[in-house]
């Protein structure tokens, strides 16, 4: 149902991994001599690639350290197709917010994603994925995320609407989501929105090669809630690009020296969804997809792909 609950190996029904990397998958596990290819398919030798890597994960592993695994390292080769994806789903929701307004149905919003993506060469990656019946995700007032396009929905005046686009290009995904005012909003509804859109930056102080995920979860919930705000518990951000859905599960309740090892090749998304009111949530019973504040209170969430480099990061899409 939720996809951002556990989506470990999950792939969409439109679009199937590479055959390489499945391939690459059941041989990655095996340590190279030094004088071998390295593992990562650069075809350069182990020694001169990946053993200085390969070493200090297992320095992590000694301490009892949750580490990644191989298969979730993207080499260069596959970072710069994902970058191609990223490029699609950056220009689409500039599309968005260029058209944005109140008197739109949130179909409307629909049809630009899917017409803006596939013009582009590119699909949309909720189309079809488990059952979700349309190209994107639109999340108005009180809904959390997943929220379903309708004809029935108009955005109004006062609105606050996440619009969460994901996009396949020749089979690499990418995925990022914006929040948008419509028209005059609330004061308190504004504050949310860039309060949610500051605690990422105040995360990726936090995002750094071999660091802890928990260090820059516990930022940000530190962050949110000393603005009066709680983060929602059960739904976090995920590892994508060569899966829509991949290992880590990215919680913003988590707690400083803890969760999966940021490594350089690592790729995830950072996107808190964040409650004005209780953090308490459920699943609207009729579509099971759409998840709402369970007090009515509004909700907003941010979300940005990051890419972990020897230096820091890079964000992919935004």
């Amino acid at each position: 149902m939720n996809w951002k609950r556990n989506r470990r190996n999950e792939v969409n029904a439109f679009e199937s991994v590479p055959a390489y990397i499945n391939t690459r998958r059941k041989t990655m596990d095996k340590k190279p001599g030094r004088n071998d290819v390295c593992w990562c398919g650069s075809n350069v030798k182990y020694k001169k690639c990946h053993a200085a890597f390969d070493d200090k994960i297992d320095s992590f592993k000694r301490i009892g350290a949750t580490v990644p695994r191989r298969d979730i390292i993207k080499t260069p080769e596959q970072i710069e197709l994902i970058k191609k994806s990223a490029e699609v789903n950056i220009a689409v929701l500039d599309y968005v917010a260029e058209h944005i307004k109140a008197g739109i149905s949130t179909a409307e919003i629909d049809k630009w994603v899917y017409d803006e993506t596939v013009k582009r060469g590119a699909i949309p990656a909720p189309l079809g994925y488990q059952g979700f019946p349309k190209s994107v995700c639109t999340s108005v007032n009180d809904a959390v995320c997943h929220g379903i396009p309708s004809e029935d929905e108009i955005l109004e005046e006062g609105d606050i609407i996440n619009v969460d686009c994901s996009t396949i290009l020749n089979g690499y995904y990418s995925d990022s989501s914006r929040m948008f005012c419509i028209g005059e909003v609330d004061p308190r509804l504004k504050d949310l929105v860039d309060t949610v859109k500051e605690s990422i930056e105040i995360g990726l102080k936090e995002v750094k090669p071999w660091g802890y995920l928990g260090d820059m979860g516990q930022a940000i919930n530190d962050f949110i809630t000393s603005r009066g705000y709680t983060v929602v518990r059960e739904i976090g951000g995920h590892g994508v690009g060569l899966e829509f859905h991949e290992d880590p599960w990215v919680s913003y309740v988590s707690k400083k020296g803890t969760e999966m090892i940021m490594a350089p090749g690592m790729m995830f998304t950072i996107e808190p969804m964040v409650n004005m009111g209780k953090a308490d949530v459920f699943v609207d019973e009729e579509n099971d997809w759409t998840v709402y504040t369970e007090d009515g209170s509004p909700s907003a969430q941010w979300e940005i792909q990051v890419l972990i480099t020897e230096a820091g990061y890079e964000i992919i899409s935004y």
